[in-house]
């Protein structure tokens, strides 16, 4: 990437989802409020109207006439429903988004499966998912090659960093081809992982981003994680956005931000021992970041938003996320 060309920030959809947005108020939302695009986690459509080639089209038109990147979802990594145990036809629906998404002129499709397996005491081992899933992708592989589209896994509740590279192995793909990553920078926390340290481990498959911020604090259960206001809370976004700043590749930066926290129970041996990847290093630097949220906390200067009212706060935690991005992302690029 070029060092003096600034990142393209924008908004993920699921940010401002209370509002109800269709897809073109979404867009029209972003031109309004200083966004330079919209990754599409999921699409409101008006009444009587299909997600078709005419629907995209008019998509793709009206986001060019504003001058907007567009990203786009839909994807799945898990071959089996996370409630049922069944098997789903992964391949059509990652093909039904490939489709979309290189209908729009996009290169890769956002692919996340939603599973919270390891808060789960009757879930099947981490390795299980792992080996189905390399399965399943490595027979799409030539399906997403062809599109010209990568299936980008959201770094999200399922797995770590170490993990993920352990699928990449297993399928034999390579930066740039058809698997890569969503970097979602604050849920990177709630796999007990130190932001900094993961974005260098998966710098090289990078393709997306859910760049969120957030908080870590220490209780008598465990951790506790929670969005803030993006620039306002922990996760280190200069030494983030530096890090991508150094791949040959176009890179946008698309905000995404929630109500909520998720509580860790590190103390409970058996739920830490479903992360066998943690090192004693990556622990100390979340102790860090939790002695750190704690005075951003005792000072007022952030704290958690109940899920419950969100939908009162979210267009203005947006607007003032996209500002923060921009100012942290614009001196990260201005280092030597």
């Amino acid at each position: 990437m070029d060092d003096n060309r600034p990142f393209a920030v924008g908004i993920d959809s699921y940010s401002l989802k209370p509002l109800n947005l269709l897809a073109s108020e979404c867009l029209e939302w972003a031109a309004k409020n200083g966004a330079d695009g919209v990754q599409f986690s999921e699409v409101n459509v008006p009444p009587g109207r299909a997600v078709d080639r005419t629907f995209l089209k008019d998509l793709s038109q009206h986001a060019q006439s504003r001058r907007l990147y567009l990203e786009w979802g839909g994807g799945q990594h898990i071959p089996f429903g996370l409630d049922t145990g069944k098997p789903i036809d992964l391949a059509s629906i990652n093909r039904r988004a490939a489709e979309q998404a290189a209908a729009l002129g996009a290169t890769a499709i956002r692919s996340c499966s939603g599973g919270l397996m390891r808060w789960r005491d009757d879930s099947p081992a981490t390795e299980f998912f792992i080996k189905a899933m390399a399965e399943s992708l490595s027979g799409q592989r030539r399906m997403l090659e062809d599109l010209g589209v990568t299936l980008a896994i959201e770094t999200h509740f399922e797995f770590t960093s170490f993990e993920l590279l352990r699928l990449f192995e297993m399928t034999g793909a390579q930066p740039g081809g058809f698997l890569g990553i969503c970097l979602d920078t604050m849920n990177l926390l709630t796999m007990i992982e130190d932001p900094v340290m993961a974005t260098r481990r998966l710098l090289p498959w990078v393709v997306m981003t859910h760049i969120k911020d957030g908080g870590i604090l220490l209780r008598e259960e465990g951790l506790l994680t929670f969005p803030v206001a993006a620039g306002d809370g922990v996760v280190d976004f200069g030494e983030i956005f530096g890090l991508l700043a150094t791949l040959d590749r176009p890179l946008r930066l698309s905000l995404e931000d929630h109500g909520g926290d998720f509580l860790l129970p590190v103390f409970d041996q058996e739920f830490l021992g479903r992360f066998p990847d943690v090192t004693p290093l990556e622990l100390t630097r979340l102790l860090r970041l939790s002695f750190l949220t704690k005075k951003k906390v005792d000072s007022g200067r952030i704290a958690i938003v109940e899920r419950g009212r969100w939908p009162e706060v979210c267009a203005d935690r947006v607007r003032r996320g996209l500002r923060g991005i921009r100012e942290i992302a614009g001196r990260a690029l201005q280092r030597p």
